[in-house]
């Protein structure tokens, strides 16, 4: 019986992926739930010394990255796994790999080498700080990179020094444009009849998520600060304390501010010589926020949304993850996907932030276990039962 697909978006492309952690299977499960045919290789069991990288494999973080793929082991480091490997890039599309820099070279799989083989392959390659460099052989972390790309400088209370945002985002955006970049790349194959090399890192996705504080210092030399739960540049926007819990409020421009003020009954704000423009109200934000945080405190939350709401004033609730999930908005969106498990059990994950009207993605297979498909896979791309075994016997699966 053939592997489910996910999708028949990306069904004709074959991706060998050698990721492990996040940044990488973050890029490959983007790939695998749109259909692509994602062969998972991993090390042998019996080479692994201890728990294998990214955490026990059936702890929710796993099983939430590599849904939709299959699992075959390699020894890549011995000659025989090797040269089965590279008859998988004969008639794959894609390798990933983030690997330190060094490691794709002494293995024997670096683009040049691989395109040796084929000259149709992608290779897409994530690292810490880069392929070269000086800080080339560092080995890369999310906390790390957050730290050198800006990001913890910006992020938190002012005077309370540093603080890593809540979710492993340098890791994360790595993935996702290591993703566009293979997509790019194979969309520039159909024109040249070539791969070539994608690659990308953890700092420089960072760096490029600054997005307009970046642009702060590279155009107008203004180097941003902590701002805390204030936007930057556009007051008020920010949380505000109601009567039983927290909501935030955007109001963005001249006529939204207006729109507030009558809003919470203080029309007079309008007219405040400190308030009158958006520049007075940056240079008096704690003043501003004061005035209107004293007039929230006296209704709930969802009074206040329901009444900006009505106002036209942008505003919405602050929740925990279980409340994001209860919300009725969410569930239309269908962030949450079922999945039946071979034993019959649902299993449920995050599910993709966009969609295609007529290629739909889906769960289509849950997360493989270790070397689940190895012959499966290896009889699909050629290789003789003969041959299969003889790996067996050398251990190179």
């Amino acid at each position: 019986m053939p592997f489910p697909r996910a999708s028949t978006a990306l069904s004709r492309f074959t991706i060998l992926d050698l990721t492990r952690v996040r940044s990488g299977p973050t890029c490959v499960r983007q790939l695998a739930d749109w259909g692509a045919n994602v062969i998972k290789i991993e090390t042998p069991p019996h080479l692994e010394k201890g728990e294998g990288p990214g955490g026990p494999r059936d702890n929710a973080d796993f099983q939430n990255l590599h849904r939709n793929k299959r699992s075959v082991t390699l020894d890549l480091k011995s000659p025989q796994g090797l040269a089965a490997f590279k008859r998988l890039v004969e008639k794959a599309d894609v390798v990933v790999e983030n690997f330190r820099p060094d490691v794709k070279d002494r293995l024997g799989i670096d683009y040049e080498s691989l395109k040796k083989v084929n000259k149709r392959i992608v290779l897409a390659s994530i690292s810490g700080f880069g392929q070269d460099g000086p800080y080339r052989d560092r080995p890369g972390f999310d906390q790390i990179a957050q730290g050198m790309g800006g990001l913890m400088s910006i992020t938190g209370e002012p005077g309370r020094g540093p603080m890593r945002v809540g979710i492993p985002v340098a890791d994360l955006c790595a993935g996702l444009f290591c993703a566009l970049g293979i997509q790019t790349a194979l969309l520039e194959r159909e024109v040249s009849g070539e791969g070539q090399w994608v690659n990308t890192s953890l700092l420089q996705a960072q760096i490029f998520m600054l997005d307009f504080q970046a642009a702060r210092w590279l155009q107008q030399q203004e180097v941003a600060g902590q701002a805390g739960n204030d936007h930057p540049t556009t007051i008020p926007t920010g949380v505000f304390k109601t009567a039983d819990g927290y909501i935030n409020i955007a109001a963005a421009g001249q006529v939204i501010w207006e729109r507030l003020c009558n809003a919470i009954g203080a029309p007079e704000l309008i007219a405040n010589p400190d308030f009158k423009t958006n520049s007075l109200r940056s240079k008096n934000r704690a003043a501003c926020n004061a005035v209107i945080a004293e007039k929230t405190a006296h209704k709930t939350s969802a009074e206040w949304i329901a009444l900006f709401e009505k106002a036209g004033v942008p505003s919405g609730p602050i929740y925990s993850i279980d409340q994001v999930f209860a919300d009725e908005q969410v569930k239309h969106l269908k962030m949450a996907w079922d999945a039946k498990k071979p034993n019959g059990e649902t299993q449920v994950f995050v599910g993709q932030p966009f969609a295609l009207s007529r290629t739909p993605s889906k769960i289509a297979a849950t997360p493989p276990k270790q070397g689940e498909h190895t012959d499966e896979v290896l009889k699909e791309f050629g290789f003789a039962d003969a041959e299969i075994a003889a790996l067996h016997d050398a251990k190179a699966v």
